[in-house]
């Protein structure tokens, strides 16, 4: 019994030595990560705070713009009510830009923290005072966001109150019309801080790497247990066993909801059955509620219906707002032309959620004659605008104007002859279907109204199948 006890003794220290090995080797290679990881994500977060915050800034603008041609078209009415509603505008917009908020919660921030302030309490033997420099750069940026998301949180919920005093103010002097662009900023202001929102908190690469080397080490994950937002709003996993055994005043346990379901229904496949179908059917109706909202450019639960068609493009950013496509189009022979094929890549600008105007270029490959006379030639090359509006569903209505020179070509000294260009008016139809979740296709069907005038002259339809990029 005692060799026994003293092999299971030896075992278990050196299971520990082995576990502690790991967890110093995982905590090396997590702290040892380059220099460029820690500033690239030093520089997103210094990034997102400073386009969160001239956003601000250009809402808070445009909303101080309305309210002082809100305060003109009062003052010709009742100049004492305008100035009593309205007071100092310019100010009080001023002051807001500063103001402290409440605590948000951001999980990306949290974790991310976290981890920060792990490496900082966790000390290794040899860090130098550069490395603890670096980690305070990225500590104070991701604190200035925090900042940052703290005040708009702020200003949102002032601005909504704003704009329901400001209703029920202007509403006794018959400009509840007038007020409509302002509602108009202040949902568009609120949209756009969630667009922000839901943008941040998707990690980047370089976080999620180290993300993945801190939840390795099981110091790390007592660490954030005790010392995360997350774990002091919750009763983590092995946080404190005494906390996590008692249950949490006015929330219901699945113990009791599982007995109020036996007293109701009673028990057996039937009535587990009825429950399961009935769970089916309400998470059903909740995914199309959803969706509804989505429709409407909302998604946050303070975010409310508004009284317009909102534009969901308005809030993204410009490059989020690019579609780049491409599509191939293949032309028959005949005595003029060898058989032709005109690739062209575009990129497209989303003005909302219905229209798409952008540019495009195209070239020309000639194939020869037939296939027992292949020869590869460059036939032309072509310059493309358009716009396409949505009709129904998948299909779209299709338009644009183009130059091609359809002239074959040795060099690009031959393209300057404009006399050489040929003019085309497009309009079609433009169907889109789902290849994958990255990519959609295209099939467009134009007629060209300007094909009698081309000498030769060109095929009137053009049939054209191409690729979206989402």
């Amino acid at each position: 019994m005692r060799l026994r006890n003293i092999i299971l003794a030896f075992l278990c220290t050196s299971s520990s030595g082995m576990l502690y090995a790991q967890d110093s080797s995982l905590y090396s290679r997590l702290y040892s990560l380059p220099d460029k990881v820690f500033a690239r994500i030093s520089h997103k977060a210094d990034k997102a705070g400073q386009q969160l915050a001239r956003q601000t800034e250009k809402y808070l603008a445009r909303l101080a713009k309305q309210e002082r041609k809100l305060q003109q078209k009062l003052f010709k009415k009742d100049s004492a009510a305008a100035r009593q509603i309205f007071g100092d505008i310019g100010g009080r917009y001023a002051t807001l830009q500063h103001t402290a908020g409440a605590q948000v919660y951001s999980s990306r921030l949290d974790s991310m923290q976290t981890v920060l302030h792990f490496l900082q309490h966790d000390k290794m033997p040899g860090q130098s005072p550069a490395a603890q420099q670096r980690l305070s750069q990225v500590l104070g940026n991701y604190a200035r966001l925090q900042n940052t998301f703290n005040q708009t949180a702020a200003i949102k919920a002032y601005i909504k109150q704003r704009q329901l005093f400001l209703q029920q103010q202007l509403q006794r002097f018959g400009l509840v019309k007038e007020l409509e662009r302002f509602k108009k900023e202040v949902y568009y202001y609120r949209a756009q801080v969630d667009e922000y929102r839901r943008t941040w908190e998707d990690p980047s690469k370089m976080e999620a790497v180290v993300l993945r080397l801190a939840n390795k080490i099981p110091a790390f994950r007592d660490f954030f247990r005790r010392n995360s937002m997350l774990g002091s709003m919750f009763r983590l996993p092995g946080s404190d066993p005494v906390a996590a055994a008692t249950p949490i005043p006015g929330l219901q346990t699945r113990a009791s909801i599982q007995q109020d379901m036996l007293q109701r229904f009673g028990s057996g496949p039937d009535v587990s059955r009825a429950v399961q179908q009935n769970i089916q059917s309400a998470q059903a109706q909740i995914n199309q509620l959803k969706d509804k909202v989505n429709a409407f450019g909302g998604g946050s639960s303070d975010m409310d219906m508004p009284d317009f068609k909102p534009n969901s493009q308005r809030t993204k950013s410009f490059w989020k707002r690019i579609e780049l496509g491409a599509n191939v189009q293949s032309v028959r022979g005949n005595g003029f032309f060898p058989v032709t094929s005109d690739v062209a890549l575009s990129a497209g600008y989303k003005l909302n959620d219905k229209s798409i105007i952008g540019i495009g270029a195209s070239y020309k490959m000639g194939w020869g004659q037939s296939i027992r006379n292949i020869s590869i030639t460059h036939e032309g090359i072509g310059l493309r605008t358009f716009l396409e509006w949505k009709l129904k569903g998948s299909f779209w209505l299709a338009g644009g104007g183009e130059l091609n020179y359809r002239s074959r070509f040795h060099d690009f000294q031959m393209l300057r002859d404009y006399s050489a260009w040929q003019k085309s008016a497009l309009i079609g139809i433009s169907k889109r279907y789902h290849i994958n979740a990255k990519f959609r296709g295209n099939i467009q069907l134009l007629f060209d109204a300007l094909h009698a005038q081309q000498v030769p002259r060109t095929q009137p339809v053009l049939f054209r199948v191409g690729y979206l990029l989402k």
